[in-house]
C-alpha cells in the first residue's frame, strides 16, 4: 500500500506530486489515458506563468512539470480512474484495466472543463484564434475585433476585460436579455467598446489556421450572417470534474468539491482535493499550481498524524526548501 496517490495530470495535479515527492512519500499520480495535461494542453503560449519570461508552450510547461516531479520520484500511471473507495483508513482507486491501488491518503485533481459550443471547428482552431480564458490569452488581441459568446457574469467579464486589448468586443447572446447580475450587466453596457448582439447562436466558426469570423443565426427569425474576426471567446461556463466523486464527498452550490476554509481538506479524513476542481472562480495554472502545494502539506500533515515517521521528517524538510 502507498502513502499518497494523486488523480490528475494538470498544475495541481504534478505540483502537489512534487511536493509529495520531495518529502520521499513515492507518490502514484494518476494521468487520463486520453487527456493528459489538463487544459494547458490546448493552450499555445502561455505568458503568466512565473518563471518564464519569454513565455512557454502548454504542453512544454506540463511537460517540465511532470519531469519535475518524476525526478523526485513520482509514478505516472496513463489510465482512467473508474471507481473510488474513499471511506475507512485505506483509500482504493480502480483503473480501467482493472488494477486497484490503495493508499494511506489521496489527493483529488482532475480539474475542469470548459463548455465547448458543439462546433467541429473548435477542435482545430483552439489556441488560433479560438479561447475560453480571456485572462490568459486577452494580450494577443491587442487592436483586434473579437466576440464573446455568452451572457452571464463569465461573459460581461470577460468581455470587459477584453476591452483593456482590443477596439471593438462583440457579446453573442442567444436571448434578448442577459443572465448576468445587474452591476456587471451596467459595466459591459457603459463600455464604449462593447456592441451586444441579440438573439444570435454562432453555428460556425471560420478560419484556415487562424479564426476570422463566425456565422451567426437569429434564434428568432432564423436568419444567417457573417461576422468578420479577429478571434472568439466562448464564456457559457464550466464543469468541475467531480463525477467520480458524487455522492462520496461534499460538494458546494457551485458543483465544486468543498473544502474547509483556505486548507484542501475534504469532507472525509485522508482525502484532500485542488485545483480548479475546487475553484469555482480564478481557474488559473499559477492557483491551481498553488493548491496543489496546499494539498501536498496537508496530505503530509495527515500522514505524519497517523504515525508515519519517514513523513513527518520530510515534511520539516519539505516546507523550508526551494522547489528547483
Amino acid at each position: 500500500m502507498r502513502d499518497i496517490i494523486i488523480i490528475g495530470s494538470g498544475p495541481a495535479g504534478f505540483t502537489a506530486a512534487i511536493y509529495a515527492a520531495r518529502a520521499e512519500l513515492k507518490p502514484l499520480l494518476i494521468a487520463s489515458s486520453v487527456e493528459i495535461g489538463g487544459e494547458l494542453m490546448n493552450t499555445t503560449e502561455v505568458e503568466n506563468f512565473p518563471g518564464f519570461p519569454e513565455g512557454i508552450m502548454g504542453p512544454d510547461l506540463m511537460a517540465k512539470l511532470q519531469a519535475q516531479a518524476e525526478r523526485f520520484g513520482t509514478e505516472v500511471v496513463y489510465d482512467d480512474v473508474v471507481e473510488l473507495e474513499l471511506d475507512g483508513p485505506v483509500k482504493r482507486v480502480t483503473l480501467g484495466s482493472g488494477d486497484v491501488h490503495e493508499a494511506s491518503a489521496l489527493i483529488y485533481a482532475t480539474g475542469s472543463a470548459y463548455r465547448k459550443l458543439g462546433l467541429p471547428e473548435e477542435e482545430v482552431l483552439s489556441g488560433h484564434g479560438l479561447s475560453w480564458c480571456a485572462t490568459c490569452d486577452g494580450f494577443f488581441f491587442r487592436q483586434k475585433t473579437i466576440a464573446v459568446i455568452g451572457g452571464g457574469d463569465s461573459a460581461m467579464e470577460e468581455a470587459t476585460f477584453l476591452t483593456r486589448f482590443a477596439d471593438k468586443v462583440y457579446v453573442v447572446h442567444r436571448r434578448d436579455s442577459l443572465k448576468a447580475s445587474k452591476i456587471m450587466q451596467q459595466r459591459a453596457f457603459d463600455n464604449p467598446k462593447i456592441e451586444f448582439i441579440w438573439n444570435a447562436e454562432v453555428t460556425a466558426i471560420h478560419g484556415d489556421g487562424q479564426v476570422n469570423g463566425v456565422t451567426l443565426r437569429d434564434t428568432v427569425t432564423g436568419e444567417v450572417r457573417a461576422l468578420d474576426l479577429d478571434g472568439l471567446f466562448v464564456a457559457i461556463g464550466n464543469d468541475p470534474r467531480t463525477h467520480l466523486v458524487h455522492g462520496k464527498l461534499d460538494l458546494t452550490p457551485e458543483g465544486t468539491i468543498a473544502v474547509e476554509g483556505r486548507t484542501s481538506k475534504t469532507s472525509i479524513p485522508g482525502v484532500f482535493a485542488a485545483g480548479d476542481v475546487i475553484d469555482p472562480h480564478y481557474r488559473q495554472a499559477v492557483t491551481a499550481a498553488g493548491s496543489g502545494t496546499v494539498a501536498a502539506l496537508d496530505a503530509e500533515h495527515y500522514l505524519a498524524a497517523l504515525g508515519n515517521e519517514n513523513a513527518a521528517e520530510a515534511l520539516l524538510e519539505n516546507e523550508f526548501a526551494v522547489v528547483d
